[in-house]
């Protein structure tokens, strides 16, 4: 299976689920990256679990569980958004939780996805935008051989100061 290895697996998300989606959505300290402004309901992500089975080229965005391959242990959440056929590009994020960061899982995670959407979605590029102060995002994409392409100045408020977000790119040669 290409979305797994003997370290983790990608898979889509499923009812049993809705808990963990919960929690990750209404963290606050996540809101940032994933630019919430607001709670969700368990009500709405069920809808939206339940509606996942989209396919990427009609939703446009593909959000995979990341699943520790020995445990079964919900690790995180990678995703494909801004999905452009036309183009053969999108938009990748990942969020690990805190305390299963910096164990390779986002490593492992990142390199699956690239592998699947280079090969199966036929992607010419990826990209991802990250703030100018997130090290460890930054450390990991560019392990992945994303490059550090423009800056866009004063892009994100937070907590009442403007943060710069750096786009990186990793395009398929």
């Amino acid at each position: 299976m290409i979305l797994s290895n003997n370290k983790i697996n990608l898979r889509a998300l499923e009812p049993e689920d809705l808990e963990f989606l919960f929690n990750i959505e209404n963290n606050e300290s996540f809101w940032e990256v994933s630019h919430t402004q607001a709670p969700f309901s368990k009500y709405i992500l069920k809808q939206y679990i339940e509606n996942a089975h989209l396919d990427i080229f009609e939703a446009k965005q593909l959000r995979l569980l990341i699943e520790d391959a020995s445990t079964k242990k919900q690790i995180g959440m990678i995703d494909l958004f801004d999905f452009n056929p036309q183009h053969k590009r999108a938009g990748i994020g990942i969020l690990i939780q805190p305390d299963f960061q910096q164990k390779g899982f986002a490593t492992e995670a990142l390199s699956l996805l690239i592998s699947y959407s280079f090969s199966h979605l036929q992607l010419h590029q990826l990209y991802a935008n990250i703030t100018s102060d997130n090290s460890k995002s930054i450390s990991l994409f560019e392990k992945q051989q994303f490059k550090k392409v423009g800056i866009k100045k004063d892009w994100i408020l937070s907590e009442g100061k403007f943060k710069h977000e750096i786009l990186f790119q990793l395009i398929n040669e």
